[in-house]
């Protein structure tokens, strides 16, 4: 069952993940020009970032250490999605999100020694929001909706343990 929704929405954000990266390659080059959509707030813009989030770079080897670590974050997540109950869905759809956003982004990263490409530039004026890409949304999106389903999952063990205690305690004092 899980399967079901993991896998197409995977394949899904990939493929619009790695087409409006090549739609933005070859539409928006060169690089550092502004095309706004909706005026000034939100704009198309071409970037390529050879580091992390936010910018976040590492020296001359980020390129290869962010590669290592999306890849033992794909391993984490393949992991835990085996061990993803078959009809947990929304914690099937929150893996493939993330997974399919860090592929996303390592096949940049693999493709380029430029970076990643990054091309939505949303903010006001001087205040902008770092460019990001369809698979930093997936990520960001996946990651949020997994940590609200591990927290949900959490608020039941403590529940469930809460209450079997409470009914060891009862029997301990009949």
């Amino acid at each position: 069952m899980k399967a079901l929704v993991a896998i197409p929405v995977l394949l899904v954000v990939l493929v619009l993940d790695l087409i409006t990266k090549a739609v933005a390659v070859a539409t928006l080059a060169p690089a550092g020009g502004s095309n706004p959509v909706f005026g000034n707030w939100f704009r198309f813009a071409l970037v390529y970032n050879p580091g992390a989030a936010f910018g976040l770079h590492l020296g001359d080897y980020s390129r290869w250490i962010f590669m290592a670590l999306t890849l033992g974050a794909l391993v984490i997540l393949w992991r835990l999605y085996q061990q993803t109950a078959q009809d947990d869905l929304r914690k099937a759809l929150a893996v493939s999100l993330v997974a399919a956003g860090a592929l996303g982004n390592v096949i940049d990263r693999i493709r380029s020694d430029l970076g990643v490409v990054d091309f939505i530039d949303i903010g006001f004026g001087a205040h902008r929001w770092p460019t990001f890409n369809v698979a930093d949304m997936a990520v960001s999106g996946g990651a949020f909706l997994l940590a609200l389903v591990l927290w949900g999952e959490e608020k039941r063990e403590t529940a469930a343990a809460a209450a079997a205690a409470a009914t060891e305690s009862a029997d301990l004092t009949r």
